[in-house]
């Protein structure tokens, strides 16, 4: 969220409208149809249902207005367009606010397959179909109040709490275990490792144990946490949150599971 974007935003015209090209339209078509036929056993209900609700269709990249409007009228929660990257505490005011930031461009064809920053494919497939569950949307909501005012010292821990669950989450279902963070269901290979792999280790979700988990944002997570319900989520972030992130700093990291980036 802080280094410079290689991608340029999209702007909106004066009516609100997002312009996608016939090129662009058809990279989304192509990104939906392929994860939503990977998806149909393997994301969870909730987000399977979210994508209904939202009403996201895989011939043209969808509008920020109309998730928003859906959004609304479903949890009050909401989107609002942004660059590319932005800063962790804007990240988490507007998250504070009920509102997701949402880029509003979309990967370029040779970044089909992988794109380290987010996109509006990653945004809005990834993040939006769960908002309409209000567990979720309350969660995430109370992570972006937790993080304004915990403040900047507590922001790297913090965001270890979002990274293992609203980005890489998995959740346990009467049908088996079943992916929905953001960061899986929008992208093929970690769904594959996620639902498929056995070169990976998965973990019951403890609040202290993930905050002490190290990670690498480009690479197959080599850890999962699963939960078992959504509103398992609305009781975590109501602990003590900065007492929590002191009493993992005292016990440090654990060994990382994953060779360093090299330089």
């Amino acid at each position: 969220m802080t280094k410079e974007s290689t991608y340029t935003a999209n702007l909106p015209d004066a009516h609100g409208i997002y312009h996608y090209t016939a090129e662009e339209d058809q990279i989304w078509s192509e990104l939906y149809q392929r994860q939503m036929t990977l998806l149909a056993d393997k994301a969870c209900r909730e987000y399977l249902d979210g994508v209904t609700t939202l009403g996201l269709k895989p011939d043209k990249v969808p509008q920020l207005g109309d998730v928003n409007r859906r959004l609304s009228e479903t949890t009050g929660f909401g989107v609002e367009g942004v660059p590319a990257l932005i800063p962790p505490s804007r990240f988490y005011e507007l998250l504070s606010q009920g509102k997701f930031p949402l880029a509003t461009f979309i990967r370029r064809r040779e970044h089909i397959d992988y794109i380290e920053e987010p996109d509006i494919f990653h945004e809005v497939f990834g993040h939006c179909p769960l908002l309409t569950n209000k567990s979720y949307a309350n969660f995430v909501r109370r992570f972006g109040e937790k993080a304004v005012g915990l403040g900047k010292g507590y922001s790297w821990h913090l965001f270890r709490i979002f990274w293992f669950t609203v980005e890489f989450g998995l959740i346990n279902t009467p049908q088996g275990r079943r992916c929905f963070g953001a960061g899986i269901v929008s992208s093929p290979s970690e769904t594959r490792a996620a639902m498929e792999g056995k070169a990976c280790e998965f973990r019951s979700f403890d609040l202290m144990t993930a905050l002490r988990t190290p990670y690498r944002i480009d690479i197959v997570q080599p850890i999962y946490y699963v939960i078992e319900s959504f509103s398992q989520l609305e009781s975590i972030i109501e602990e003590d949150i900065g007492a929590r992130i002191n009493e993992a700093k005292a016990l440090g990291d654990f060994p990382p599971a994953f060779e360093a980036k090299a330089s």
